[in-house]
């Protein structure tokens, strides 16, 4: 992978922009609002997507495979993730040029100009109250440009460019490219230390949340229950704080939650009292919401139209999203990833499940955080799930780890009859259909490509039928 120099210089105009890894998500999205200033628009990707033929037919130029010769010669700025390796021959090439050679936060922060910054940031539940932020604004008669982690389920899209002076941004802790923008009001979900391959310590991790923070130039809302915000919230020197959470020294306090199916709570603030009702189950977006609409009154919105715009939003890609019903058995996805991710998935699926089964199909991410984290998923699966069945890790930007394998995590079961390692995929889901019956919910966990399993897990569940 290639770190971040966040020193480099950002070109004060674009012209031609070229794109390393174009079809993912975030840099799809970057790239076509790239696209609406009118930039001309290349890039590249290992494999085909729908991301990839979305930009060619709004006008870009888009190639299936990395290759030299597939940065244009009129390219005048490169932006590149941290998930490429320095070796890749466009990057190369590129800096052979004398080419402007930028990370996507830097793009982004190139896009993003002077406009009065929303952003989020914390260890869980970033792209929820991303889209949950964005959802309540444009009920609210806002236009917000944004760029979201993942598909706003109501708008199709994980960023897009509005005619508002509000920008909403996903802001990423893992690489500490959160401290590049200029922030006008800056949300923390919560601090839960992770990706210390990049920051070293934890103690650094939480300093990087405090700068973050005390940086913010109107406002920082933070978690009042989290143990790490709680943390960074003592270190803060901000004039304004707002805390939301269940604490009963919370600014946004959320009371009386409901979690069986539909989620419902009480907002208070300030002596107003709201209920409100949310479409996402789980106890952990109803803490996301309160978040949302902390940030919402911090913008100036009442308590009250803030609940109102929020209880519309749908839901995000690859958060608890039901991708079909075969022989009664429902198939959910999830991007969680890290153990308290997990706990919150499997504890909001619980609640909707009734009768039925839980039936994770957890792949864990990168070698370093299985090689952490391996006892702390095992718990957290064995508790939460009725039975989990285990993919090898997906490695993303790092290299194996010797006798790192998704065995550590089922290994670690104190019960054994309650898991299954399965390394091969088609194996794993006749397995996981083979144990599912009427009425259990599958859900696949992990925020690699663990969701591409979905297809044959389905095709499992139809052929057993037989």
């Amino acid at each position: 992978m290639i770190r971040p120099d966040l020193s480099l210089p950002i070109p004060d105009d674009i012209t031609a922009a070229h794109f390393i890894g174009i079809g993912g998500s975030g840099m799809s999205g970057l790239a076509g609002m790239f696209l609406d200033r009118g930039i001309r628009v290349s890039g590249s990707d290992r494999a085909d997507s729908p991301g990839l033929r979305a930009l060619a037919e709004r006008g870009a130029t888009v190639f299936v495979g990395h290759d030299a010769a597939n940065l244009p010669l009129d390219a005048d700025t490169v932006v590149h993730t941290g998930a490429i390796w320095p070796e890749n021959p466009e990057f190369l090439l590129a800096k052979e040029r004398g080419l402007h050679v930028i990370h996507r936060s830097q793009a982004l922060h190139w896009l993003i100009g002077g406009r009065r910054l929303v952003s989020v940031a914390g260890a869980h539940g970033k792209t929820t109250s991303t889209g949950m932020i964005v959802t309540a604004l444009r009920g609210l008669g806002t236009a917000p440009t944004f760029v979201n982690g993942g598909v706003i389920a109501d708008l199709g899209v994980s960023s897009a460019t509005g005619s508002d002076e509000l920008f909403v941004i996903e802001a990423d802790e893992s690489d500490g490219t959160f401290l590049l923008y200029d922030t006008s009001v800056a949300l923390i979900t919560n601090v839960d230390p992770d990706h210390l391959d990049h920051w070293g310590t934890r103690d650094a991790f939480y300093d990087g949340f405090v700068q973050f923070g005390n940086d913010a130039r109107e406002a920082v809302v933070i978690s009042a229950d989290d143990p790490g915000a709680q943390r960074v919230a003592a270190q803060l020197t901000h004039p304004h704080v707002l805390t939301f959470g269940e604490a009963p020294t919370a600014d946004v306090r959320i009371t009386d939650i409901t979690a069986d199916g539909p989620v419902s709570f009480t907002l208070t603030h300030a002596g107003h009292r709201e209920a409100m009702w949310l479409k996402v189950p789980g106890i952990h977006n109803a803490i996301n919401a309160a978040g949302a609409v902390a940030v919402l009154v911090a913008l100036g919105h009442p308590l009250e139209l803030a609940a109102r715009a929020l209880e519309s939003f749908g839901g995000t890609a690859r958060r608890f999203e039901l991708h079909g019903v075969e022989r009664g058995v429902a198939v959910y996805d999830d991007y969680a990833h890290h153990p308290t991710e997990v706990a919150a998935a499997l504890a909001a699926a619980r609640t909707v499940v009734g009768d039925g089964r839980l039936i994770a199909l957890h792949q864990p991410h990168t070698y370093s955080r299985t090689q952490e984290m391996y006892g702390e998923f095992a718990d957290v699966l064995e508790t939460g799930a009725d039975h989990t069945v285990v993919l090898d890790v997906y490695g993303a930007r790092e290299d194996p780890i010797p006798g790192v394998t998704g065995e550590l995590v089922s290994g670690a079961f104190r019960d054994a009859g309650h898991v299954r390692f399965v390394a091969d995929w088609q194996q794993a889901a006749d397995y996981t259909a083979a144990v599912a019956r009427e009425g259990d919910f599958i859900i696949t966990l992990g925020c690699g490509n663990v969701n591409l399993i979905i297809p044959q897990v389905l095709d499992s569940l139809t052929r057993s039928e037989d």
